[in-house]
């Protein structure tokens, strides 16, 4: 059942042929998704996109600390790397468990307060984990942040995709997500610079303090989802002064609707992702999430340990995790391009078959002996990799309708956390087992599973040409 009351949809004047935000209605009933999708970017839209991004960007920075801290930690604390496994196993469970509740909560509560509340959990955890003195206190410091960090990433990409025109969306989402890579190499610089001066525990609190800064200035400043708030009466009266900061003045009376999601929207709730011929798309998109985070957490946790285990310096390993990042800030741009123009199931294909074969080429590359092609190819797989889980989230907004996108993509994502929880063992275990081999055969072959699983799905976001024809 809807949120919204039976009331008619009023008709809604064109914008002007100066883009003039200016909307007129018979009548008090207004629909939310017309002055939404088919409207203005105002400005206001964009600072709450670019105040999401900000939370991924710093979401990215904390979650791949652990990676560059390991190695410092194991030599400095004189233990195994796979005694670590626990701890990466600890903060991906958090993530996973974040993911999940984190969407149930905001389609109850509210967007703003999820990605508020997400931002200054991870922030305070990672600041106290500089104070740890042991593994275990790592542990259980990094099971908290990722609480945190799994909360952010759902959240802050439903505010961007219910924020910003349906014409502009996918790639919103997509530079929204792929700020995770780019947290993620803002952090291997920073880490190369504070470790060597400052130590782990430095690096934790800047890590730390970054977030609590942030969760102010989102405190002060990030609104509430137009689209949340129109499903619930009570709260029209703040629809109605949000609406007129974005330019779109509606009389103080209105009643809202959203016909367009409505007519997708037959139910509502955690079934509704297996009912309306949604069960496959829900299963073979749970599917790609979870191989595709394996790959994404293998690298994110074990690929400075990886290098560092076939030779290079400390530095020299965080500079591939870096060069892995960039690629995949770099992939992720030009996939959500090339996805609104031809639509999602090509470019996401043919990104998964670079991702495995990228892997599969390192294979004979030697990592002392050939140190650059190596990272250069660690960045073109990352291009691939990244490319792939970023444009996913552009996938679900376009998959799930507003009443359960947040749980949609949240239980994909929290799905995923499994197998970057598997990430957190085998990544250890195949470096001791089959070094660096081992571990690039594990990347590829998880970049084949997700191939397999996108070709299953059915709803695809459609091209342009396509899109206008509909």
């Amino acid at each position: 059942m809807s949120h919204f009351p039976p009331a008619p949809v009023a008709g809604a004047a064109p914008l002007d042929g100066a883009g003039s935000a200016a909307l007129t209605y018979s009548g008090t009933a207004v629909d939310i998704g017309h002055a939404l999708d088919d409207g203005p970017y105002a400005l206001l839209q964009r600072i709450a996109a670019v105040l999401a991004a900000l939370s991924i960007v710093v979401d990215g920075f904390d979650s791949q600390l652990i990676g560059f801290a390991i190695p410092v930690l194991i030599k400095e604390w004189g233990i195994t790397r796979n005694a670590f496994a626990p701890v990466v196993a600890a903060g991906l469970i958090g993530m996973g468990i974040g993911s999940a509740f984190a969407g149930l909560f905001a389609d109850r509560f509210g967007r703003r307060w999820a990605v508020i509340g997400s931002v200054l959990v991870f922030g305070a955890a990672t600041c106290a984990i500089g104070l740890a003195p042991n593994v275990a206190t790592i542990a259980a410091l990094r099971f908290v942040a990722g609480l945190g960090i799994g909360g952010a990433l759902p959240t802050s990409t439903t505010i961007t995709a219910e924020f910003t025109p349906a014409r502009h969306r996918t790639f919103a989402v997509t530079a929204t997500i792929v700020c995770v890579p780019l947290g993620g190499m803002v952090a291997g610089l920073f880490a190369g610079q504070v470790l060597p001066a400052y130590g782990w525990r430095g690096l934790f609190f800047a890590g730390g303090v970054l977030p609590l800064l942030l969760a102010v200035v989102l405190l002060a400043t990030l609104p509430e989802s137009p689209r949340f708030l129109a499903r619930r009466p009570q709260r029209w009266p703040e629809l109605v002064r949000l609406l007129a900061r974005m330019g779109r003045a509606v009389p103080p009376d209105a009643a809202f609707t959203d016909v367009r999601e409505q007519r997708a929207e037959q139910h509502i709730g955690f079934t509704a992702l297996f009912r309306d011929g949604r069960a496959r798309d829900t299963a073979a998109i749970w599917a790609a999430f979870f191989m595709c985070l394996l790959a994404v957490y293998s690298a994110f946790s074990w690929l400075p340990t990886m290098l560092t285990n076939e030779g290079l310096s400390v530095s020299l390993a965080g500079y591939g995790l870096s060069a892995y990042n960039l690629g995949g800030v770099i992939g992720a741009l030009v996939c959500a391009l090339a996805i609104s123009r031809y639509g999602s199931r090509w470019p996401l294909l043919l990104c998964c078959a670079g991702g495995a074969v990228s892997a599969w080429i390192m294979l004979g590359v030697g990592a002392t002996q050939h140190t650059a092609l190596l990272i250069v190819g660690l960045g073109l797989h990352g291009l691939f990799v990244n490319a792939v889980q970023s444009t996913m989230y552009a996938l679900c907004a376009f998959v799930y309708p507003t009443g359960v996108r947040a749980t949609g993509t949240a239980s994909a994502l929290a799905f995923g956390r499994i197998g970057a929880i598997l990430s957190a063992f085998a990544g250890a275990l195949v470096i001791t087992a089959a070094g660096a081999s081992g571990y690039l055969l594990m990347l590829g072959a998880a970049m084949a599973l997700v191939l397999l699983a996108l070709a299953v799905v059915r709803r695809h976001i459609p091209g342009r040409t396509k899109a206008s024809r509909r």
